[in-house]
């Protein structure tokens, strides 16, 4: 597969380890488990950062390997689906800072165009959260909006 945005070649270096079954090594281990998760995201913690405390503090390999749910199931059934997906938040954040980095300096003509770059990313996730029923059909996406819902 191609990246997006070059004309270089590569692969994503992240492998989901073949394994059936809870380790036994796992601590928590079914509702312990959800119960812990439910409890980091209440915290204030991101879905993202929740499984990383939950493998390296907790014990726990992989959400689903454990639960059989993935994490954004067991979340809507709790009421704690976050309104904006983690990975749009996050592009619209990085197109925020870069926004004011361009207003201090206007002729860094490289970042405009990356900005350029970061928010075609971001309408592309917005048109597939749209058809996937993740966010409504009116929602859009400009850097006012984005500064708002970044702070």
């Amino acid at each position: 597969m191609s990246r997006l945005h070059s004309s270089k070649h590569g692969r994503s270096g992240s492998k989901i380890p073949v394994r059936e079954g809870i380790p036994q090594w796992a601590l928590y281990k079914g509702k312990d488990a959800e119960q812990k998760l439910i409890e980091l995201i209440k915290q204030g913690n991101t879905m993202s950062r929740a499984g990383i405390l939950l493998r390296d503090v907790y014990g726990v390999p992989r959400i689903r390997a454990v639960t059989g749910k993935k994490m954004l199931k067991i979340l809507k059934e709790n009421n704690l689906e976050p309104k904006i997906p983690e990975d749009l938040l996050a592009l619209m954040r990085k197109a925020v800072n870069l926004n004011n980095h361009l207003k201090k300096n206007p002729k860094d003509l490289s970042n405009l165009r990356g900005l350029h770059l970061i928010e075609s990313k971001i309408m592309r996730l917005v048109r597939y959260y749209k058809r996937t029923g993740r966010l409504p059909q009116n929602w859009k996406y400009s850097l006012e909006t984005a500064e708002l819902l970044t702070k």
